[in-house]
């Protein structure tokens, strides 16, 4: 059982340190502080709903509904290019709203569609917890629910250090040229996240 649990953290802690969209939107958040709690917790409660549904077995919805991958990827790129091209825009402007305390933020409901968008249109999320976590949680036999609950638990130990560990980032993120150059890296990891969704 012990094994198993820390199986599943090590392993959802593996799949989930990778930089992606998510990631971005959460330090991103962290470094200005906004909805930090919430953010991190959306994050962390989706992905522990999509662990759940992996670890149960269900990544044989892939094979029973074959039109729900391509729908996912291209919706999922389409978003990507959008929020790439939004933030290569932010990254060009010269206003306040580059300073982290200037509260030109996004407000919370805004703030947690974005984050769910990044959650839940990406289908990278699914091959990672439902497909793979899920496949790889059949070797436990008798364990699952404690393999699950450690990927589970790697989640969250992982969001909210990273939203709330921002803030050690923050007098580096006062300055609006580092803005620029954190806006300029999620445009392109957006953006590179999509063409490689496509491809």
């Amino acid at each position: 059982m012990t094994n198993a649990l820390i199986s599943g953290f090590l392993l959802g802690l593996s799949l989930i340190v990778a930089i992606g969209a998510q990631n971005a939107f959460v330090l991103r958040q962290g470094l200005r502080r906004e909805h930090v709690f919430w953010v991190c917790l959306v994050c962390a409660l989706s992905d522990a709903v999509l662990i759940s549904v992996g670890v149960a077995g269900f990544q044989a919805v892939g094979v029973a509904v074959p039109w729900i991958e391509p729908v996912m990827r291209y919706g999922g790129a389409a978003f990507l290019i959008l929020y790439g091209l939004r933030s290569f825009r932010s990254a060009l402007a010269d206003h306040g709203g580059l300073d982290p305390g200037d509260g030109a933020g996004l407000g919370l409901g805004r703030a947690l569609a974005t984050c769910l968008a990044f959650t839940w249109l990406n289908p990278h999320v699914y091959l990672d917890t439902v497909v793979l976590l899920g496949s790889i949680s059949t070797q436990y036999q008798g364990a699952k629910l404690a393999f699950g609950a450690g990927a589970v638990t790697a989640s969250f130990l992982f969001f909210f250090s990273l939203g709330y560990g921002a803030r050690l980032l923050r007098p580096l993120f006062a300055r609006p040229g580092a803005w620029r150059v954190l806006d300029g890296l999620i445009g392109m990891t957006m953006c590179g996240l999509a063409l490689k969704l496509v491809m």
